[in-house]
C-alpha cells in the first residue's frame, strides 16, 4: 500500500492557473489522507521505490531504494496549511522585498556617529552662533530703542523752541543767571578783539625788530669800508643792536601776555560756555516735558490717560533733575571763571603795561626786571627755524 501511494504522489500533476495559485482536485483530499497516515506511522525508506515514469508506466521504471539510507519522515502540519491557503498576489510590497528594499541595513559606530555629526553639526558651534546671534539682536533693539526716544525728544524739543520763538509757549528764565551768561559771551568777546590786536602787534613789531637788525648789520659794514664815516657808522650801529635786543625782550613779554589770554579765552571761558550750552539744552528739554505734561493733565483722565500721565510725569522729573544739576555746575563755574580771570589779567595787564613803558623809555635795566619778575623766557635767535636735521 505505501508503493502504490508513494508512486501516486510521485507521479501527481498540479495545476497552476495563471497567478500561480495551486488548482483544486478532487483526489487531493484523500491523498493528504493517506499522506497523513503515512506520516504518522513512519514508513522505512527500505521498504520504498522511486517511480521515474509517469503514472501506470511500465516496470522498468522503478528503482529501488534499498541501498539508500536516512532518516525516518515526520509530519510536518504548517507545510498541510500553507497548500490550503490561497498564495498572496504578488503585491508592491513582496517585489520591493524580493529586491531588499525596505529592509535596514547594518551600519557601523563610525557610520552612524557621520549620519549624526551631518544632521546635527557642530553642537558647540550652534550654540555659539545662537548667542552671537542673540546679543547682535539684543544690541540692534537698545539702538532702535534709543533712536526712538531721540526722536521723540527731537520732536518735543523742536516743537517747544517754536513755541517759545512765536510766543506761544512758556520758558522757565533764571534772570540773575541769564544775566552772568550774557556779561561772559560779552567779555569773551571783548577779549577775542584784544587777541586779535595784540596778534597784530607782534606781527608789525616783529618787522620793525627785522628791520632794525638789518638796519645795524648794514651800518656796521658800512663803517668797515668807510674810514671817514667810521665813527658815525658805528654809533649808529650799535643803537640799532640795542634796540633790538630790547624790541626781542618786548616781543617776548607781549608774547606771553597773548599766550596767557588766549588760554582764559579759548580754554577756560570755552569750557564754561559748553556746560551752559548744555545748561540750555537741558531747560529748554525740561520745559518741552513740562508744557507736554501740563497739555496731558488739562485733557480727559480715563484710563489710558493716567498711564501717559503717569509716564509723563517719570520723564518730567527726569529733565528736571537734569536742568537743577547743570543750572548748578553753571552757576559754579561762572564763579570760578570770575575769580580766575581777575587774577590771571590782573598779572598780564601789568606786565604789558611794565615791558611797553620800559621799551619805549629807553629804560633796559627796568625792562629785564620786568621779565624775570613774571618769568618770562626769551628764545634765543634763530630757535623759531627748523633744525639741521628737520631740514634733511
Amino acid at each position: 500500500m505505501a508503493d502504490s501511494i508513494m508512486s501516486k504522489a510521485a507521479t501527481m500533476e498540479i495545476p497552476i492557473n495563471s497567478n500561480g495559485d495551486t488548482g483544486t482536485l478532487p483526489e487531493d483530499d484523500s491523498l493528504e489522507q493517506d499522506l497523513q497516515q503515512v506520516m504518522v506511522s513512519g514508513p522505512n525508506l527500505n521498504e520504498t521505490s522511486i517511480v521515474s515514469g509517469g503514472y501506470g508506466g511500465p516496470a522498468g521504471g522503478i528503482i529501488p531504494t534499498s541501498t539508500i539510507k536516512g532518516p525516518a519522515v515526520r509530519f510536518n502540519p504548517e507545510y498541510l496549511d500553507r497548500r490550503r491557503a490561497p498564495a498572496p498576489a504578488p503585491g508592491p510590497d513582496i517585489r520591493m522585498k524580493s529586491r531588499g528594499a525596505g529592509m535596514p541595513r547594518s551600519q557601523s559606530a563610525a557610520g552612524r556617529l557621520a549620519q549624526q555629526t551631518q544632521q546635527h553639526p557642530g553642537s558647540e558651534n550652534h550654540n555659539a552662533s545662537n548667542s552671537t546671534e542673540e546679543v547682535s539682536r539684543g544690541v540692534a533693539v537698545e539702538k532702535l530703542d534709543s533712536v526712538k526716544k531721540w526722536g521723540i525728544n527731537t520732536y518735543k524739543c523742536t516743537k517747544q523752541m517754536f513755541s517759545e520763538r512765536f510766543g506761544r509757549g512758556s520758558r522757565t528764565v533764571d534772570l540773575e543767571l541769564e544775566a552772568q551768561i550774557d556779561v561772559l559771551r560779552d567779555t569773551k568777546s571783548k577779549y577775542e578783539n584784544i587777541l586779535r590786536l595784540a596778534t597784530a602787534l607782534i606781527s608789525h613789531f616783529q618787522s620793525m625788530v627785522q628791520t632794525q637788525q638789518a638796519l645795524g648789520d648794514t651800518f656796521t659794514d658800512l663803517s668797515q669800508k668807510s674810514p671817514e664815516l667810521q665813527d658815525e657808522f658805528g654809533y649808529n650801529a650799535e643803537t640799532q643792536k640795542l634796540l633790538c635786543k630790547n624790541g626781542e625782550a618786548l616781543l617776548g613779554a607781549i608774547n606771553f601776555f597773548v599766550s596767557s589770554v588766549n588760554t582764559l579765552v579759548n580754554k577756560t571761558m570755552e569750557d564754561t560756555l559748553m556746560t551752559i550750552k548744555l545748561y540750555e539744552n537741558a531747560r529748554l528739554e525740561f520745559d518741552a516735558y513740562r508744557s507736554d505734561l501740563e497739555e496731558m493733565s488739562l485733557g480727559p483722565r480715563d484710563a489710558a490717560t493716567m498711564v501717559r500721565i503717569e509716564m509723563a510725569q517719570h520723564d518730567y522729573q527726569i529733565h528736571r533733575d537734569k536742568y537743577e544739576r547743570l543750572r548748578s555746575d553753571v552757576t559754579i563755574k561762572l564763579k570760578f571763571l570770575e575769580e580766575n580771570k581777575v587774577k590771571v589779567m590782573h598779572k598780564q595787564l601789568l606786565l604789558f603795561h611794565n615791558a611797553i613803558s620800559a621799551y619805549f623809555a629807553g629804560n633796559q635795566q627796568q625792562l629785564e626786571q620786568t621779565l624775570i619778575q613774571f618769568n618770562v623766557k626769551l628764545k634765543p635767535p634763530g630757535s623759531d627755524k627748523p633744525s639741521w636735521l628737520e631740514e634733511q
